[in-house]
């Protein structure tokens, strides 16, 4: 299938915009999928730092880029730069996919329904207790997601302060340090720090986990961190960060292919996952 772009047949643009870009396996999975889906499109990755934000926005439309990809730490400063925001990225502070709809940046985030996914890949979650740990786009996403099914969170942050803002926005039940975690007992945790990328390290003492626990780490390189590590060793369930970055991938797609003559159905969306799944354990070795 050939795409259209701008009036001139080509490959669609699309990419990444994060800092530092090292770890991402984003590119394989995308191109991966576009190639099963006969799409003739390309994948970038843009490493930006924060201070570059502005000046690559001008550039990203001056491409025509056609689908944005947003990762941290840019989630709730590229909120400035979209021409509208959906209402599911407006209500969590941070967006994680900037699509062109016509002339339009449209901003949304679909890392919430990628968490969502994971964790329900292990079990139900509703109405439990949950310990979101961090506060930044990642946290406002798994925060949202969480209170999507009426579970009781709390949001544990270095800088307390963020974390209350964070509570605030999204109705969190509560809010801390990292040292009280120990107090709260929680059916699901969730790390959305970058502690444990690419480091042997985790957020939380051993001590802490406990049997049956459902442990999700947003981190995915290593994808088994320490702290999945940690937990699997005292019997909690642990969701690797695969999983989440998987399925919000897979819903990005989704949303982008909607604007094709022929989208792809359900059925073949489903059979993608599998597919950036398969990338993604591929860009591991390769690392």
């Amino acid at each position: 299938m050939s795409i259209v772009a701008n009036g001139s047949a080509g490959p669609w643009k699309c990419g990444i915009v994060l800092h530092p870009a090292g770890h991402t396996r984003s590119p394989a999975m995308h191109r991966a999928a576009y190639q099963s889906l006969g799409l003739n499109a390309s994948y970038e990755t843009y490493d930006v730092p924060p201070e570059g934000l502005d000046q690559a926005a001008n550039y990203f439309r001056t491409e025509g880029i056609r689908q944005l990809a947003v990762s941290i730490p840019h989630k709730e400063k590229m909120m400035a730069f979209v021409d509208e925001l959906e209402p599911v990225g407006r209500a969590i502070g941070a967006i994680n996919t900037v699509t062109l709809d016509g002339d339009r940046w449209v901003g949304t985030n679909t890392d919430w329904i990628g968490a969502l996914r994971a964790l329900e890949r292990i079990q139900p979650i509703s109405g439990q207790r949950a310990v979101v740990l961090g506060a930044g786009g990642t946290a406002r996403a798994l925060t949202f997601a969480l209170r999507e099914r009426d579970c009781e969170v709390f949001v544990l942050n270095r800088t307390v302060e963020r974390a209350e803002v964070l509570a605030r926005d999204l109705d969190a039940t509560g809010t801390g340090g990292l040292d009280r975690l120990h107090q709260l007992a929680p059916d699901i945790l969730v790390n959305t720090t970058s502690v444990g990328l690419n480091e042997d390290r985790s957020p939380v003492p051993a001590d802490h986990l406990r049997e049956n626990m459902v442990v999700l780490d947003a981190v995915y390189a290593p994808e088994q961190t320490r702290l999945l590590r940690d937990a699997q060793s005292c019997g909690a369930k642990t969701v690797g960060g695969k999983w989440m970055l998987v399925h919000q991938a897979v819903e990005q797609l989704r949303r982008w292919t909607s604007l094709l003559p022929s989208p792809p159905s359900e059925a073949a969306l489903a059979e993608i996952a599998a597919i950036m799944a398969l990338a993604f354990d591929e860009a591991g070795k390769s690392a």
